[in-house]
């Protein structure tokens, strides 16, 4: 019996169900950057470290004069690569992968269908530290990482729901009510949510 691809979740939210298992995810919501046959890339959106972005900068040499941004937490945004330094971040109209809404270039960006980007290089840290660069980001360390078929199968176990993302959950809403922001982009409450998976 051939398989039907499974559906695209690039730029949904995965939103942790309250029996998640795995501990690094419980109470999450993920902003999936990446979905295709291969596997899945996400970040936790709503998990702050106890670093902010102008300690960071200082770390990676930089000085980050936007006060609005030093303020703000480095996230956790997964247990992969925790070391390596991951920037969400709004784009311009163009385009072009690595286009911001100030026509900078990035050297390593990718171009998420929706109107976001993701930028991993070192560059998009510099022009934010001149006081370019875009307006509006979520850094994090780390990411969440899924092998081809992984994360369809932790769906179909009931241990996240998936929603169409939207930025102002990431960039606007306070960081203690972003999950349930999420879900009530879904119409859920989350006190109507129960721990124990049910199938009809």
């Amino acid at each position: 019996m051939a398989s039907t691809s499974a559906s695209n979740l690039t730029n949904q939210f995965l939103i942790a169900m309250p029996g998640m298992a795995d501990g690094n995810f419980a109470g999450s919501v993920v902003y999936l950057c990446e979905h295709t046959e291969k596997g899945a890339l996400g970040l936790v959106i709503n998990k702050p470290s106890d670093i902010k972005l102008g300690k960071l900068f200082e770390k990676v040499e930089l000085v980050l004069d936007r006060t609005e941004l030093a303020e703000q937490p480095v996230y956790i945004g997964g247990p992969v690569q925790t070391e390596r330094g991951f920037v969400l971040h709004e784009r311009g109209e163009d385009d072009a992968a690595d286009i911001d809404a100030d026509g900078a270039v990035y050297n390593s960006s990718l171009r998420i269908p929706g109107g976001m980007a993701m930028t991993t290089s070192k560059d998009v840290l510099e022009a934010l530290a001149s006081g370019n660069g875009p307006k509006r980001v979520l850094v994090t360390l780390g990411y969440a990482g899924w092998s081809a078929g992984q994360l369809e199968d932790e769906i179909a176990r009931n241990g996240w729901i998936t929603v169409d993302a939207r930025p102002e959950v990431i960039f606007d809403t306070p960081i203690e009510q972003r999950y349930t922001k999420a879900l009530a982009l879904l119409g859920i409450d989350p006190r109507m949510l129960s721990s124990e998976a049910g199938h009809a």
